[in-house]
């Protein structure tokens, strides 16, 4: 079993995960002129807020604080950067492909946690949530291929 701190670190890199896709979406959401992609997008924003959330009060019942802001990873970084170039073209092809880049990221953020001992709570939550995590994940890049065949 791991240690309190431990727990603690990987929980909040998992709510920094969720804090950037939460902003990556809403960027994505406020760039695009597709009203039903945009509403996903703002579902998905409003989702990661709530998953974040749920982590930090985790968090605080560990007696752990919860850092601020989104990941200082470095891939994650480059993604959203990525992100706004995509969505300064406004090309629905490549800021899908963007949010897929970053989902890529968050899918494998969550594994890496699941991989590790959890306690039973925690590993509940990171479960329940990596499952939606993949649908969104799975739904966005039927969107971006889709985009891609037009």
């Amino acid at each position: 079993m791991q240690s309190v701190e431990e727990i603690g670190t990987i929980v909040n890199h998992l709510s920094e995960v969720c804090r950037d896709a939460q902003n990556g979406f809403d960027a994505a959401a406020k760039a695009t002129k597709d009203t039903s992609l945009r509403a996903e997008f703002v579902q998905y924003s409003l989702q990661r807020r709530t998953f974040a959330d749920d982590l930090d009060e985790i968090l605080g019942s560990m007696g752990e604080t919860p850092r601020s802001g989104g990941s200082v990873a470095g891939a994650l970084h480059r993604c959203w950067i990525n992100m706004k170039v995509a969505l300064a073209n406004n090309d629905r092809y490549a800021v899908l492909a963007e949010c897929e880049r970053g989902e890529d990221s968050a899918v494998n953020a969550y594994r890496e946690a699941l991989a590790s001992q959890l306690p039973p709570g925690v590993e509940t939550l990171v479960e329940s949530q990596y499952e939606q995590v993949q649908r969104v994940h799975d739904r966005v890049k039927e969107l971006r291929d889709a985009a891609h065949a037009q």
